[in-house]
């Protein structure tokens, strides 16, 4: 299972932290994020991209799975049963979609479409399990809430013109009788 997924950039500030298993204060959230940051940053790009420890608020065997793509660490913290690979994999497919959305996704787009992103994450993994790993269907089921996101607007634009029109309507009516 996956008991949290941070991304920091490479000043240890946080982009996006989602805990799947409760961290209980903000100060204790706040101390995970520097742990895992520290751990993480303080290794050579030569070596592998996990590493095991313990994390206090998530108990012993817990893996960190991460990469480092220019300016930003994506960590996912799993426990042992998780496949390494799977969750590098898993990692690839998040970015590549971020990517997708962003068209070359970078550190201010996690900051100014927050909403956009744990969107994507959603899509992705929910309530600390993988929903799905297939990037076209990812792409897919992203596109289709931007559609309802456009149709609503445009609903909602037309439904304020016609509650606008028609006072004006009513106004012009009483006028002339």
């Amino acid at each position: 299972m996956i008991k949290g997924i941070i991304i920091v950039n490479n000043h240890g500030k946080p982009r996006l932290v989602k805990f799947y298993q409760s961290v209980t204060s903000e100060e204790r959230q706040q101390s995970v994020i520097r742990r895992v940051f520290q751990q993480v940053a303080n290794r050579p790009d030569s070596f592998c991209n996990y590493l095991e420890g313990s994390i206090p608020e998530w108990g012993e065997n817990v893996k960190l799975i991460y990469r480092h793509y220019a300016t930003l660490y994506f960590v996912f913290a799993v426990d042992a049963q998780e496949s390494d690979l799977g969750i590098l994999d898993l990692i690839q497919v998040f970015v590549e979609a971020l990517d997708k959305c962003f068209e070359n996704v970078c550190e201010l787009d996690l900051i100014f479409h927050s909403d956009r992103v744990q969107y994507v994450l959603d899509e992705v993994v929910m309530g600390g399990m993988v929903l799905e790993t297939n990037i076209h269907l990812i792409l897919q089921a992203i596109e289709d809430q931007g559609k309802m996101h456009r149709d609503s607007l445009k609903n909602s634009s037309l439904v304020g013109e016609s509650t606008s029109v028609i006072p004006e309507a009513i106004r012009q009516q009483s006028l002339f009788m």
